[in-house]
């Protein structure tokens, strides 16, 4: 699936003479020179320009995400392959020139998958694609074959509670939007639990499928007992729904090893562009460098981690050292506990009133649109200005709250946060599934995404002020 790149001369052609008007319309809101007479947009045109030409000047991002991907494979927490593409990220950074390159010991959970399967036993014989959800304990030894239950809610399974001793409830629940329906993946056991059902089992958390059923952390309340929970595919949790309207008796078999190992050591990734005046002012940008155990990692969140990668290397490459330091931050075990993000916050904890922005990718990269912004109304006046430079790639919208998982334990230290927005139309297509794959992204795209960072970041790391807080 993946679209040819996209013919770059003419279309950097297109975006620099459009960077060119933007002098002309620029709002005035935004003063930066030390006369105070000079709006964003014109102090930082020629550099936004330069900036958005060597993003999309070729692949380089989108090749250095395959070898990532394709050397390594998925990189769940606790796994060789994580630390393996860990160890190899450090040295390319290393070798990319960066400075103060390091990794920083986090002590993270080891949950292993382990063998498993499901089977429809009746009203005929199937095997039925499935994932078990992160956290989730094991069957006993034997299995558990039991009648299915088939409910479309948790009110419904309220209702029906009388129902559900003994048997495995299927919450066959159509996806509406990821907040809303990822409820039954993260508390769908307990809830079935408390109404006597010996496992749990969900319609996969997505809005499309090809038999690709899709996995992610799930939790369990204190003092309800722990029962096997998994997710089917939506084909299959749809038939499954179906029979159950026929008023046909389902009979299913579950298996699964799942369990939870002692702690062990992983790392998040830091490199810096050291800044010229004000070193100890920091933005940082990244994403998470773990994934689920499933495809690639490729959007989930290889692409965001290295956007962010590349979007400071640019600066490296045309020359480009602003006032502040750019932090790259590479978090690890996002997925299943976030313990890379508290571990930045608590080995960091004393900079904090210096870090003056903090920016994620975490939602894959497509098409960008702009940015989410959480911060006070004076940062989110500046962040918009400094939008401007990026209307003519099709970036430039900012909307109020925006952040991401990793960084939002230091916005609760009153870091402002924005995460990138892209044209998400099917990412939950891919989404903790097997198809989440180097062939779904597009290098046009990505260079796209790697713009709006650099832009974004090298702006706010080189104002003569400090984004207010």
């Amino acid at each position: 699936m993946v679209k040819c790149l996209y013919n770059v001369i003419p279309k950097l052609t297109v975006v620099l003479f459009a960077i060119s008007l933007l002098g002309c319309v620029a709002s005035p809101g935004l003063r930066l020179d030390d006369s105070g007479e000079t709006p964003v947009s014109s102090v930082y045109q020629a550099t936004v320009a330069q900036l958005i030409s060597a993003a999309l000047a070729d692949s380089f991002a989108y090749n250095r995400l395959a070898e990532l991907t394709d050397s390594f494979g998925p990189r769940f927490s606790g796994t060789k392959n994580l630390e393996d593409a860990i160890d190899w990220i450090l040295e390319e950074m290393k070798q990319d020139g960066f400075e103060n390159v390091r990794g920083e010991e986090v002590m993270i959970p080891r949950w292993v998958r382990g063998n498993e399967w499901a089977r429809l036993e009746s009203p005929w014989k199937k095997d039925l694609a499935m994932l078990g959800l992160g956290g989730s304990v094991a069957t006993p030894a034997e299995g558990i074959t039991a009648e299915v239950l088939v409910v479309g809610s948790f009110e419904e399974l309220k209702k029906r509670a009388d129902e559900a001793e003994g048997k495995i409830v299927l919450f066959n629940v159509p996806f509406t939007n990821y907040g809303e329906t990822v409820r039954y993946r993260y508390a769908g056991a307990s809830a079935a639990a408390k109404a006597g059902a010996v496992a749990s089992l969900i319609r996969s958390v997505g809005p499309f499928s090809m038999n690709t059923p899709h996995t992610g952390g799930m939790g369990y309340e204190e003092d309800i007992p722990k029962i096997p929970h998994a997710a089917i595919t939506m084909e299959d949790a749809m038939m499954l729904g179906r029979m159950a309207e026929r008023g046909e008796r389902i009979v299913a078999s579950l298996y699964m090893e799942a369990h939870f190992e002692d702690d062990v050591s992983s790392r998040n990734v830091v490199a810096e562009l050291v800044g010229r005046e004000n070193p100890e002012e920091i933005v940082v940008l990244g994403g998470h460098i773990d994934s689920w155990d499933v495809g690639q990692g490729a959007m989930d969140d290889g692409g965001g981690c290295v956007a962010a990668w590349q979007a400071v290397k640019l600066m490296q490459d045309i020359g480009l050292r602003p006032r502040r330091t750019v932090r790259v931050v590479l978090w690890t075990n996002e997925e299943n506990g976030l313990r890379g993000g508290n571990g930045y916050r608590d080995a960091h904890r004393e900079e904090l009133d210096n870090h003056i922005l903090a920016m994620e990718s975490d939602a894959g990269v497509f098409k960008p649109e702009g940015f989410g912004f959480s911060g006070s109304p004076e940062a989110l006046s500046i962040i918009r200005e400094i939008a401007q430079l990026l209307q003519p790639i099709g970036a430039g919208e900012i909307k109020e709250k925006g952040g991401g998982a990793d960084i939002g334990p230091i916005m609760k230290e009153g870091v402002p946060g924005m995460g990138l927005n892209v044209d998400g139309s099917n990412y939950f297509w891919y989404h903790h599934t097997n198809a989440d794959t180097m062939d779904k992204l597009d290098p046009h795209e990505m260079n796209l995404c790697v713009a709006a960072m650099a832009v974004m970041a090298y702006v706010v790391a080189d104002m003569p002020e400090r984004l207010p807080r």
